[in-house]
């Protein structure tokens, strides 16, 4: 995905992006808690693989995986690296949003 391409999904009113990797263990943990936020609070989630969009990824920074990257209105708000619980990245939810 271009750069171009990320910015336009990002551009949303909130945007949780996840920059992960199929072969990164603590991704595989994240990917159903983030899923479960899509499907019961109604958070977009974008999810950036770094092995096929380093350029991406390296634009925002991402050292390590998983990375979520908080958008509003295409603008970056926040950003926390490794696993979190779903009451934790709830609770950053609710304080961001």
């Amino acid at each position: 995905m271009s750069l171009q391409e990320f910015n336009n999904l990002v551009n949303d009113d909130f945007v949780l992006v996840d920059f992960y990797a199929n072969w990164c263990g603590p991704c595989k943990m994240l990917s159903p808690v983030l899923e479960e936020l899509e499907n019961s609070r109604g958070v977009k989630v974008v999810k950036v693989d770094v092995d096929k969009n380093e350029e991406v990824a390296r634009t925002y920074g991402v050292m390590s995986i998983p990375t979520l990257i908080m958008f509003k209105n295409g603008e970056l708000v926040d950003k926390k690296v490794g696993y979190i619980p779903i009451e934790l990245l709830s609770d950053w939810i609710n304080e961001k949003r």
